[in-house]
């Protein structure tokens, strides 16, 4: 026999899942019934950021939306039952509002709704083009989340900004000790890679390709690390006026870490032969654990980089400088708007001689470059595919191998909107003298 939803309030956790059967959504039955125990109530409270998000995290676009237009006629056969209870049909949004105004939450009274004189919390309005809400314009530039509309009994339209991207400044400190620590750890591993150097007379350099066919050109390494600092100066830009910038140092601490991390395995694991005669590396032998800690010291804190004075040996698979770079690079053509093509070009431009130079200097093998490469890419793509899709609240791989990862990401629900904004507040006398 069919169900009446008419009383949806009083159904029991067994008639829900009736009702889900009915509905042609007997495959969440188990997910939302026995396992998260929704009665009646509980279902007509549910909204479809409820459906996208931990716990229930479906992953489905066609069976979230045909459920929550389901939960939405529901919900106004039962508005009289769920404003006695104090509710009201949540996340019912107004017919043709468009994706972009997701992310905003915003609540009136009256008999009518919503009116077209509402207002966001950041100033910005919510228009309709008529009485009855048959279109609305969101001029918030807010990309992810969901409009709600409440109805109150005091007559007041109240409004507020969803909070889907929370800074969480916390776990970026987090972070950043993270990387501060692996790249100390790096140092040192470097310093014992440097005692385990092949001697040059009884294993020259290996054959290859590149360095074979382009001949050395001296000032080419300093040009890459120039390359690496433009860089560094972009990112520091874009990382200073987006709106989220928390959120993006975070992530840049955590792959640059996480890479740099597997460098250490992979250098210390096999000592490759010095790829140019130029090169005056020997085997060098520090006298004490004081001493090797002295200079890690000494390449960490000149970043490893030749100009700041610091030279190693040994360190060849793979190479940092290409990790750097391309990193950078990823990150400053990801949290800049597709239209600032000027912007993006250079940072591959950047990318690419950068590359070149670390080669024409003959600081390392070909393979160290490529591998480099085709490392931080890839981890860059898996890092921000599964952030942007969410995808890891259903992998268990993802949740094992990258226990980090969803830790940091937990919170972060979708893609990081490129929004920028000063983030100074403007000094006092100012205020005074422009009010």
């Amino acid at each position: 026999m069919a169900l009446s939803e008419d009383n949806v309030s009083a159904w029991s956790c067994k008639q829900v899942a009736q009702w889900l059967k009915e509905e042609g959504f007997g495959q969440y039955v188990e997910l939302l019934c026995t396992q998260h125990r929704l009665d009646g109530l509980s279902l007509l409270a549910l909204t479809e950021a409820d459906l996208r998000g931990p716990p229930l995290g479906l992953t489905v676009l066609g069976d979230i939306k045909r459920l929550t237009i389901a939960l939405r006629r529901l919900q106004r056969k039962n508005q009289a039952q769920l404003e006695e209870l104090g509710l009201a049909p949540s996340d019912s949004l107004p017919a043709g509002l468009p994706a972009g105004t997701a992310g905003v939450k915003w609540s009136c009274d009256g008999a009518d709704g919503c009116n077209g004189g509402d207002r966001l919390s950041n100033g910005t309005e919510l228009r309709s083009r008529d009485s009855n809400r048959s279109g609305y314009s969101n001029r918030s530039g807010y990309s992810s989340g969901e409009v709600l509309c409440h109805t109150h009994s005091n007559g007041r339209c109240r409004q507020h900004l969803a909070g889907r991207l929370d800074p969480e400044v916390w776990k970026t400190i987090i972070s950043s000790i993270y990387v501060f620590l692996v790249f100390g750890f790096t140092s040192f591993v470097m310093v014992i890679v440097h005692e385990r150097v092949p001697d040059m007379r009884t294993y020259p350099p290996l054959p290859d390709i590149f360095l074979d066919s382009v001949p050395r050109i001296p000032w080419a390494f300093a040009m890459a690390e120039a390359c690496g600092l433009i860089l560094c100066y972009m990112f520091l830009l874009i990382l200073l006026l987006h709106k989220h910038r928390s959120i993006l140092f975070r992530r840049l601490c955590s792959l640059m870490g996480t890479v740099f991390l597997l460098r250490c395995c992979t250098m210390f694991a096999t000592s490759l032969s010095v790829p140019g005669q130029h090169l005056k590396c020997a085997s060098k032998t520090y006298g004490d654990t004081w001493e090797k800690i002295q200079r890690a010291l000494t390449i960490w804190s000149g970043f490893g980089m030749t100009l700041t004075g610091v030279q190693t040996c040994g360190d060849y698979m793979f190479s940092g400088h290409t990790v750097v770079i391309t990193m950078l690079n990823f990150f400053v053509t990801e949290y800049t708007p597709r239209t600032w093509n000027l912007i993006h070009t250079i940072s591959w431009v950047l990318n690419l001689f950068g590359i070149f130079f670390i080669l024409a200097g003959h600081e390392h093998y070909s393979i160290d470059v490529f591998i480099a490469f085709y490392i931080t890419t890839r981890l860059f793509l898996y890092y921000h595919t599964l952030a942007n899709t969410r995808a890891y609240q259903h992998s268990r791989r993802a949740r094992i191998w990258f226990p980090m990862f969803s830790f940091f990401e937990c919170n972060v629900n979708g893609p990081v909107p490129n929004q920028y904004h000063w983030p100074f507040s403007k000094p006092a006398f100012m205020k005074t003298l422009i009010g």
